[in-house]
């Protein structure tokens, strides 16, 4: 019997830098609002030190709060890109694959009349759904999907989704957790519940030996703190040229028509640039279905 997935450790990193930046980093054009109150207790103290820019100085405590800072100047200039591209595209449904601790469904006024459906393996559903308790707005429709067993069409289908509706789909943050073959098939499966006039916002990264160091140093200092990485179970297993990405695309109806770095987004955004080669290696690609 396969091992069923415990949930996501690295939505909930995100969802610290989202918390950290929040109406800080590109205030006016960031903010999110959910990310505080989706997090618990003991994860909402990194995110008070890199707040109030009061590093520790305990060496297992300064590693927490490095790491929600990096993750912080990371997730801002991505949260945007993807932010505009979901606003300049109307339609009547939106799916957010591996949701994680997104809060789009919440604070994102723009979404209040379209149909969002939350794409993700069962636990880390179940662990979203209580932490999302009290959140004020209206809820996403929840789709537990476990991608070993489940089929992603028939499942949306099963909660509601209308494939013969132009869809905006958004795929943040989890590309690089799956194969090659794992991403091919979820763009097919995509592809199949995609009607004219769909967009699909995608979030990748590209292949680099500097990146691929950097994350092993990150691992190393948090082993440094006797604690395992939140990468030691969910390790990186593609990553993707821009021309591979939009062939992969293209064979499935999907014409890019937008695709930036996050180095561009962070410079357009007047951001401070402290991990150039991390933004410059992670990209967003918008496509559309004619």
């Amino acid at each position: 019997m396969p091992k069923t997935p415990s949930a996501s450790r690295t939505a909930v990193l995100v969802c610290q830098g989202r918390a950290a930046a929040d109406g800080l980093i590109a205030p006016g054009r960031f903010a999110d609002p959910t990310a505080m109150r989706l997090l618990r207790a003991d994860e909402r103290e990194a995110v008070d030190w890199v707040r109030g820019a009061l590093a520790p100085k305990p060496w297992r405590q300064r590693v927490d709060y490095e790491t929600v800072r990096a993750c912080a100047e990371m997730v801002v200039p991505r949260t945007v890109a993807i932010d505009d591209a979901v606003r300049d595209h109307r339609s009547s449904q939106v799916v957010i694959l591996g949701a994680g601790l997104d809060g789009r469904a919440w604070r994102m006024a723009e979404l209040a009349d379209r149909t969002v459906f939350e794409v993700d393996q069962p636990s880390s559903q179940r662990d979203k759904r209580e932490r999302a308790e009290g959140l004020p707005g209206t809820p996403p429709t929840f789709v537990a999907v476990d991608f070993g067993r489940d089929r992603l069409a028939e499942a949306l289908a099963a909660a509601g989704h209308l494939s013969g509706e132009p869809t905006t789909w958004i795929w943040e943050g989890v590309v690089p957790y799956l194969t090659r073959a794992e991403v091919s098939t979820t763009v097919a499966a995509i592809a199949a519940c995609s009607a004219p006039h769909s967009r699909l916002v995608v979030n990748f990264q590209l292949p680099g030996k500097s990146l691929t160091l950097g994350r092993l140093v990150a691992r190393l200092l948090m082993a440094s703190t006797g604690r395992r990485s939140v990468w030691a179970t969910e390790p990186w297993r593609s990553t993707w040229t821009p021309a591979a990405m939009a062939a992969l695309l293209a064979r499935h109806g999907f014409t890019v028509t937008g695709d930036h770095d996050l180095l561009d987004t962070a410079r357009a955004l007047a951001l401070p640039i402290r991990r150039a080669t991390s933004l410059a290696h992670s990209r967003v690609t918008v496509a559309d279905r004619a």
